[in-house]
């Protein structure tokens, strides 16, 4: 059996441990912390509350250390390790995955599960260039990290800038597996067919029409999301250009007034504000929308809304911080990077890419450029380490024996 350690059920990971145990073989227990995103809970960076709309436990064994109705942790950060040690002990896995260092409840996992004995396997989103960081700071972090990871038997590549970040801090090639990051289609009406049918509709619910360009934020408005930068770039695009923008945000968050304010300045930018999506609503927007726009300053170690925009044929503007511009962004074609903080590069992103979504050529690349960034390609990459971590147990029995 292999064991999982979260914080609590994650959408984007959950379909990868039901794939991992139906269609992989492999037998899966989650242990979380708390069942809050299941139950419901406030998010602090979206500054709404909410459940998921998909299915979170079936397909997989799941075990909680606590559950809100009886007074467990409402966030992550608030999640505690105790009773962690027993949940272990119970089910004696074969190998114990752990999914991130932050917050410290996977840092104690980590602790426990080797100190236990077991073979640890981590995935997670590691990038080195997500957080700014002095070099006091990031000589600290390399050099923790570096011991972290000489406790894992497997260390699992989520892409490019993941993989560099292992191989920096000293991991050989031969403990090293690529388990790409993905999102769950499922929920979706990502094709063509879908687009057809779902484009219209939506674009005359958002007020515009077939000469409007429509540019989509999905996720929450906070600083280091960079979603100020979107209505500055549109007010330095060419007034021709700027008059047919209509930018779309889909989210909630501290900085909602400000964008609100920022739009009313002069010279106006359209805006829609439509608050927080669950993910069953999504397509009909990305369908609607022209590019997808992600101007993060930082801390942005992967990006899934790039593979939710690109499933659905849509092409992606985003900062050079956003993680998986290596794996997923090819300019001109699944869209564009700019530098970030820079307006000016922004806009002129915009500009050159707005009309690559009219092409039925463009939309086929770029979802075939994400078909590789799947469930399944997941799975079979903690199938793969999990099955080298078992062989390897084996040859230490059979040869003490």
């Amino acid at each position: 059996m292999l064991a999982v350690i979260e914080t609590h059920p994650i959408q984007y990971h959950a379909p990868v441990y039901r794939a991992l145990q139906t269609r992989c073989g492999v037998p899966v227990r989650a242990i979380y912390g708390s069942d809050f995103s299941v139950a419901g809970y406030t998010d602090r960076e979206f500054g709404a509350s909410f459940a998921w709309d998909t299915d979170l436990l079936s397909g997989y064994g799941s075990t909680f250390l606590s559950r809100v109705a009886e007074g467990g942790a409402t966030s992550a950060e608030a999640v505690s390790p105790a009773g962690l040690r027993s949940a272990l002990e119970a089910l004696r896995p074969a190998a114990v995955l752990i999914v991130g260092y932050s917050p410290q409840f996977h840092r104690v996992a980590w602790r426990e599960a080797w100190r236990a004995g077991y073979p640890v396997l981590f995935r997670g989103e590691t990038s080195d260039e997500a957080q700014p960081r002095n070099w006091l700071k990031s000589g600290a972090r390399r050099a923790a990290l570096g011991l972290a990871y000489r406790t894992c038997e497997r260390l699992l590549y989520i892409g490019a800038r993941s993989r560099a970040h292992f191989e920096r801090l000293g991991v050989k090639s031969e403990r090293l597996v690529f388990s790409p990051y993905c999102v769950d289609v499922t929920s979706f009406d990502a094709d063509e067919a879908a687009r057809t049918r779902l484009r219209p509709d939506a674009r005359r619910e958002l007020g515009v029409d077939d000469g409007h360009v429509v540019l989509l934020y999905a996720g929450k408005l906070s600083h280091r999301k960079g979603v100020d930068l979107i209505m500055r770039s549109v007010r330095v695009l060419p007034p021709a250009m700027r008059q047919r923008v209509v930018v779309v945000f889909l989210g909630d968050g501290d900085r909602r007034a400000e964008l609100v304010a920022q739009a009313d300045e002069e010279p106006q930018v359209r805006a829609r504000f439509l608050g927080f999506q669950n993910q069953t609503c999504l397509s009909r927007y990305y369908h609607a929308a022209d590019l997808l726009v992600l101007p993060s300053r930082r801390s942005e170690t992967w990006g899934l809304v790039v593979n939710e925009a690109l499933h659905h044929g849509l092409p992606c503007v985003v900062s050079d911080q956003v993680g998986c511009v290596p794996d997923l962004i090819e300019d001109g074609v699944t869209g564009a990077v700019f530098q970030t903080e820079s307006t000016v590069g922004l806009a002129a992103a915009i500009e050159s890419t707005r009309s690559l979504s009219g092409d039925l050529r463009i939309r086929e690349a770029c979802r075939q450029t994400v078909a590789r960034y799947s469930v399944d390609g997941a799975a079979q990459g903690i199938r793969s380490a999990y099955a080298a971590v078992v062989a390897n147990g084996r040859a230490r029995t059979e040869r003490v024996g």
